[in-house]
């Protein structure tokens, strides 16, 4: 076969296919032939999954319209058209209100400017990330320069033969400065103003800490980083050159080799794994899971295992703040107040229990502090009635045709509903502690070995005295 066969799969021959491939037989059993015919089929497979996007696309333009007229006839400002409607495709995809909204530039892109790059997608012959990176190159140009790109790069050209990313990447600037150099220029120019830092989480409590530059400041902050790191290794630092522009970048960042400067992070964790011993997973705001003896590790002295140089000094002021939770749901309890803002307990309180935006499929940092039932509406300031939402996600919220309510559920629990009636529910995630059976984990054979010795019951009139130094007079760091 050529492997261009384009989509031409029935959804009953994918379902039976997956059927057979299931059956433990053939998987331990497998012929030559059978692992052709496997082969072929995940190459149709893949074109379906290309073609599919290629659908989306057209529905999600053709949304967009339908969206637009009904806010026209409702009355709603120019300027305010196409509201909520890269919200409403999102949470339909299962993907966050950002990813929404590429998603929908994305779709208009090649719908209304670029028939070539979506024929292609139509056919297999680039996929939805491919075809992202063409949209991404022409965005700067206008629509009759973008739609002669899109011809010159057009399948018929074997531009997309064998292609990885960064040669496609390389076609359609070219293609691009060659239609009009000025504006690939000036897009040059003005992306310095998206310079910006961001955070995400990375495996085993780790993270990465990424920023956007211009060239020539990131390649002056490296080579300054790797400069300092020579000289520190030439002078017998035992730390790799990795670890030791790691520590400096830090260092010289927070003014402290620790890097802790008095800032709040309220790790979550229960009573059994800080005094216990117990293997039960704590939680930190902005990152996710941590092991229990990283947390212990942490609250006890600092130390997490990472390199350290001379004169890293990690201690700090612990304070305990109680939560307490409902038996069996794992709900936290609290009280409510009359004002229309939360108090800072509310927002502790909040905080802690929703750690991101409460949108389905959102991740984003909790930004605002809104009532689910709106205050102007009688609804309440209220643990019950609030909810933590991103900005976009709480501006999406008060747009026309959008609802949401309160609902039973294990735990906190909302309903939202879009202006075309579809629902969805979000509910808040367990805390440390409260895990599917509601019961509390059992240590494992390496917590046994590792973990701090077990220590005594909370009612020990030592233990309790021991806490109320660790809490100490002033707090700059809660634990939990």
């Amino acid at each position: 076969m050529d492997g261009k066969q384009g989509p031409g799969v029935a959804l009953e021959e994918v379902l039976g296919v997956a059927a057979r491939v299931s059956d433990r037989s053939l998987a331990t059993g497998m012929t030559a032939a059978d692992s052709a015919v496997v082969i072929d089929w995940l190459r149709q497979l893949e074109d379906l999954k290309s073609a599919a996007a290629a659908l989306q696309a057209r529905l999600s333009v053709a949304f967009d319209l339908a969206q637009r007229r009904e806010q026209v006839s409702a009355g709603m400002p120019a300027d305010h058209l196409g509201a909520g409607v890269a919200a409403q495709i999102a949470l339909a995809r299962r993907e966050s209100p950002a990813k929404g909204g590429r998603l929908l530039g994305l779709a208009k892109a090649l719908v209304t400017e670029m028939p070539h790059t979506l024929a292609a997608l139509e056919t297999g012959q680039l996929n939805e990330w491919r075809a992202s990176l063409l949209v991404r190159e022409t965005a700067c140009l206008s629509a009759a320069d973008r739609a002669a790109v899109d011809e010159e790069l057009a399948a018929d050209t074997c531009t997309f033969d064998g292609a990885g990313d960064r040669a496609l990447v390389a076609a359609a600037r070219a293609a691009a400065y060659r239609r009009d150099p000025r504006t690939v220029t000036e897009r040059a120019a003005h992306a310095e103003a998206e310079r910006h830092v961001s955070l995400r989480p990375a495996p085993d409590t780790m993270c990465y800490l990424t920023a956007l530059l211009p060239v020539a400041a990131g390649v002056a902050v490296h080579a300054a980083l790797t400069r300092h790191a020579d000289a520190a290794r030439s002078a017998g630092d035992p730390r790799s050159r990795g670890q030791l522009m790691a520590d400096t970048l830090v260092e010289r960042t927070t003014g402290r080799a620790g890097g802790i400067s008095g800032v709040e992070i309220q790790l979550v964790m229960t009573d059994r794994t800080l005094f216990q011993g117990d293997s039960e997973p704590a939680i930190l705001p902005g990152y996710g899971v941590v092991p229990a003896r990283w947390a212990r590790a942490l609250l006890k002295d600092g130390d997490t295992g990472t390199a350290a140089g001379p004169g890293d000094e990690r201690a700090f002021t612990t304070w305990l703040r109680r939560l307490y939770t409902a038996p069996g749901t794992g709900e936290l309890i609290g009280m409510d107040s009359r004002a229309r803002l939360f108090p800072p307990g509310h927002r502790r309180f909040i905080q802690a229990r929703d750690h991101t935006c409460r949108t389905p499929y959102c991740d984003a940092p909790i930004r605002h502090l809104d009532h689910i039932i709106p205050w102007h509406d009688g609804g309440p300031t209220s643990l019950g009635n609030g909810a933590g939402l991103c900005e976009a996600c709480n501006h999406t919220k008060e747009t026309p045709g959008w609802n949401a309510q309160p609902r039973p559920g294990p735990r906190h629990t909302l309903q939202l509903t879009t202006p075309t009636g579809h629902s969805y529910h979000s509910t808040a995630p367990p805390l440390p502690g409260m895990g599917p059976a509601h019961q509390p984990r059992r240590r494992s054979e390496e917590d046994r070995i590792t973990a701090d010795p077990p220590r005594p019951p909370l009612r020990s009139r030592k233990l309790r005295h021991r806490a109320k130094l660790l809490v100490g007079p002033r707090a700059t760091r809660p634990a939990a």
